[in-house]
Formats: structure tokens, sequence, C-alpha cells
């Protein structure tokens, strides 16, 4: 007969329930035996009761559920979540969990299921508190933890020590539908975990595919494509964490290094591929490295690299692959990236995880009216400012002559100190720049648009925008950079009459989050809809 949890609480709470010495010694017995990690408890044979949070041998029955659990950290961890669902319903909805039992959108029928078997109400009221809308075809429905997901177990040891404790919303729908073989693209907020989102399914793909074959020869399976070194590196890097201890290499393909080692690299035998497009036609095509292989294509800042001067660089890339499966992530996705992306993938799932296309809700904007020669008066006020000035900070602006010399101006004027970080500075130099940065060594940097895609800058809660880039979807990313996972950051935008053709669009994203709009920019005479123009112009006419 299986065990009550009741009967162990004592382990867990450092208490002893005992009331004699000989139940003392009894209990005591037992409580030796109990798992106390869910680490600790093996697999679950066919035919055995599963562990409602993780899925191993489900050993013990919660007494307050009547839940198989399979240890102690499993027990605590149903009734946490069981406590949250049932807080009030004025919090958050992302901090929610649904109201109903979450053991049962977590539970698989059998030993490896990543099957919820929930019914498509179910699946639309989970998809609805976590601000999940699928646009375009059909996905797996969310989960709510990473063990449900049948991952490798030292990938999930992996997940647990980087600190991945609970996954976000856009974790929760990407990992089972692309674990699927579904082709995705998925619009979530920045800082909102989608590098995470396609790394856990392309490691569990690789873990599984070099199992299954025993390949003598290891040829890459899988290829992560971004628009800047710097994200390239950031995204190994995690690779390589989540990778770690398994039967997983990585390769890093990037300009400012020497091209040899990297086509050494691959040739010693790797699962994954990271680089940016320029790079990787080289070692297509003046290298003989055979790229057939790869099966899972992804491209990161889809919207950056499908609507510019990548855009045929990624598609020779794409057709130099064998019908792999494409996944896609970005913070904003327009209808030329959807017919783009239609194109390379003809099943395609699309779905939008929160506020996309819109700033980041936890970031606050404000906005101030500044002219261009008062501008850098304007930063070194604030910067100076004990009240206004919130290190570490990323200032924007649009010319990488305009970082080096702002740098500099900051470091001479202000007691901030300050470096720049663009293209036309070396792989080397760059990467010191943001370890300095990231180190506290340095409190400003100046930066292009460089940094406004996908680079993770966790401890960033303030982005001054110098210049306003030119378009309000560039924008969303640079401020983007003052919010990770909901945490909230501000954004200082300095705006002026140069930046006219924005303002209509400008001010309905200041006026939707809540800010403040300048007084000259409300009553600018290029806030007048053209429209309307027109037809009051008809109406003097025909009056006349």
């Amino acid at each position: 007969m299986k065990m009550k949890a009741a009967d162990i609480d004592h382990q867990l709470e450092g208490t002893n329930p005992a009331e004699n010495d000989h139940e003392d010694n009894a209990n005591n017995a037992v409580a030796d035996e109990v798992k106390v990690r869910c680490w600790d408890q093996r697999e679950a044979e066919p035919g055995e009761p599963c562990c409602v949070i993780c899925g191993r041998y489900g050993e013990y029955i919660c007494d307050e559920t009547d839940d198989d659990v399979c240890s102690l950290e499993c027990k605590k961890t149903l009734l946490q979540r069981i406590a949250k669902s049932k807080l009030p319903s004025t919090l958050p909805i992302q901090k929610r969990l649904p109201t109903s039992d979450e053991c049962f959108y977590v539970r698989g029928t059998e030993k490896g299921s990543r099957s919820c078997l929930l019914s498509d109400k179910e699946t639309a009221l989970l998809r609805g508190r976590l601000d999940i809308s699928v646009r375009c075809g059909s996905v797996t429905p969310p989960v709510l933890s990473f063990s449900s997901c049948n991952l490798p177990v030292k990938l999930l040891q992996n997940i647990e020590s980087v600190g991945f404790e609970l996954p976000t919303p856009v974790q929760m729908q990407a990992i089972p539908a692309a674990l699927d073989g579904n082709s995705l693209l998925v619009s979530a907020e920045t800082g909102s975990g989608k590098t995470a989102s396609y790394l856990i399914p392309v490691i569990t793909h690789c873990v599984n595919s070099s199992s299954s074959d025993q390949r003598i020869t290891r040829k890459p399976l899988a290829m992560v494509l971004t628009p800047t070194r710097e994200l390239c590196v950031q995204v190994e890097e995690e690779a390589k964490l989540l990778g770690k201890g398994l039967p997983f290499r990585t390769a890093l393909v990037i300009g400012g290094e020497a091209m040899a080692g990297q086509v050494y690299r691959i040739q010693q035998g790797v699962e994954l591929i990271v680089g940016t497009p320029g790079r990787l036609i080289d070692l297509l095509s003046k290298h003989d490295i055979e790229l057939d292989s790869i099966s899972v294509f992804v491209v990161d800042e889809v919207d950056c690299l499908l609507e510019r001067g990548f855009r045929d660089q990624v598609m020779q890339l794409f057709r130099a692959l064998s019908c792999p499966q494409v996944l896609m992530f970005s913070a904003t996705i327009s209808a030329e990236v959807e017919k783009m992306a239609h194109l390379m993938a003809k099943s395609l799932a699309i779905f939008f995880v929160g506020k996309t296309n819109k700033p980041n809700v936890a970031v606050k904007q404000i906005a101030i009216w500044v002219e261009s020669k008062h501008k850098k008066q304007k930063l070194f006020d604030i910067l100076m400012s004990k009240q206004h000035f919130r290190p570490p900070v990323v200032v924007f602006v649009a010319s990488r002559l305009g970082a080096d010399l702002l740098a500099e101006a900051i470091n001479i004027t202000t007691r901030a100190k300050a470096l720049s970080i663009h293209g036309e500075k070396s792989m080397s130099e760059r990467r010191e720049t943001i370890r300095c940065f990231l180190m506290g060594e340095v409190s400003v940097l100046v930066a292009t648009g460089l940094l406004g895609r996908g680079v993770d800058l966790v401890s960033v809660r303030q982005v001054i925008v110098f210049d306003m880039p030119n378009s309000i979807k560039e924008y969303v990313h640079l401020i983007g950079r003052a919010s990770r996972l909901g945490v909230e950051g501000n954004a200082m935008v300095f705006i002026n009459e140069e930046n006219k053709k924005m303002f209509p669009e400008f001010v309905h994203v200041l006026k939707s989050s809540g800010a403040v709009v300048p007084k000259e920019l409300a009553n600018s005479r290029y806030m007048v809809c053209p429209v309307s123009m027109n037809k009051s112009h008809k109406k003097r006419k025909h009056g006349g």
C-alpha cells in the first residue's frame, strides 16, 4: 500500500510529528526511504502511476489532493500551484495559473506523452489565460511545466540549473508545438523567453537523433540565424548551458573571427550551427560544408531578416536545406513577413503571445520634446540627475560616428563612465564592451540599433532613445531593452520636428500605453490627418 504524503511532511518542514519514541523511530525509518527530490525518483514503468508534476514514478499519494507524486519536492510544487490558482482575480493575468486544477493540464496518459488531452474549450480557456492567440494552423495545446514535454533528463536538469523554474507563456506554447514537428511563426514580447523556446526543442531533436542514428560522422542537424553577431554569441552561449553534458556540440559562424577555425569546428562534428546570414553564405559557397543534414531551421528576429537586405541570403540558405522544420520568432511580425514565412513552410502555424507589435507594457515611456541642438545637454542633465539617472543605461543613437562622439562627450562632461558599441568595431572590442557593461565597469552604453535586436541585457532598466528611429516597429525593439519578463523599466525618448513623419503613430503608441504626450507634439500641425485636410480643402473649393 502506498504511503500518504502527510506521513512524511516532517522531513520537508523540519519537524517530527511523532508523539513517542516508538512512533518517532518508525517514522524515521520510513522517511529514510522517501525521495526528497524528483531527480532521486526513477522513471515510471508502463502501467505504473506517474507523478502529476514531473511524470516520474508516482510512489506516494498527496493526502490533500489524492494525486500521485514522486517526491517531497513535487508534492510541495503541487500544493503551491493549487494555492496560487486560488489567488484573487485582481492579479495580472500572466502571473496567475488557470483556476481549474493545473494537474489536469500537465498530466499525460502514458509515459513520455506530451498530449494534455484538453478539449477545444479547455485549450481556448488556457490560451486566454496565457494571452496566446493562434491565427493560422493547428498546434498542440500549451503545457505548464517543462517536465511534461518528454525532454531528456539531463536537459531538464540543465533547465533547472540555469534558473528556469516554470516556462514563460511563449515557452508553454512554442516548446510542445515545435517538439511535435510543427513549423512555427511566433510573435512574443521582447524579454519573454523566445530563445529558450526554440533552443529546448532543437537540443531535444539533436539528442534524440544522435542516440537513435548512432552516427559515426556528426553532421549539423539544426541551424539558427540571427541578424547580429552579438545575438549569435548570446544564443550559442545559452545553447551550451542547456546542452551541457549531452551529445550536443555547437559552432559559432560569424564575421570578425577566423573562417578557418569555424570550418574546422564544423568538420570535427557539431549538431547546431549558430550564425549570421552573410558568413553562412560564405561557408556554403567557399567551403565544402554540407547542410543537407539540417532538419531544423531557426530564424530569430525574423522581421529583420526577411524585410531587409538579408532576405535573399536567408532564402539562399533555406533552399540549400532539404525540407526542414522552420521556426521563426520575433517581437513584431508584419504582413510581408507572414507572406514570406508561408513560402518557406507549406504547413505553418502562427501564434501571438502577449501584447505583440506594441511596446512592452512593463516599460514606462517618457517622451521629451527637445530641439536637436539641445539634445546633448538634455542627456547630460539626465545622467547627472540623482532622480532621473538609473544605471545601467543604454543610449540609442542613429550613427556609428555619433555613438563614438557621444560616449566621449559623456565621459568628459558627466560623472558617468560610457563606452560605445556599433558595427564598425571589431568582434573582440564589442565583446569586451558588453562584458564591461554587464560587469558594472561602465554605467552607460551608447549604441546604434545593433543592441536593439534580441541581445539580452538583463540588468538594464532604463533606455534613452537619443535619436528616434525611422519606424515605430524599430522603436518597439529599442525600448524593449528596458524590460525583461515583465520587470518594469523606463524609456526616455527625445522627439522634435525632425521626426514629424512618425508623429501620428508615435502619439497613438504613447496614448495606448498611458504615457503623457508633450504639448508641442500634441499641438503640432503634423498631427492633422491628411484625409481630413483633403476633405476640408474640397469643401472650400466647392464653397468658393
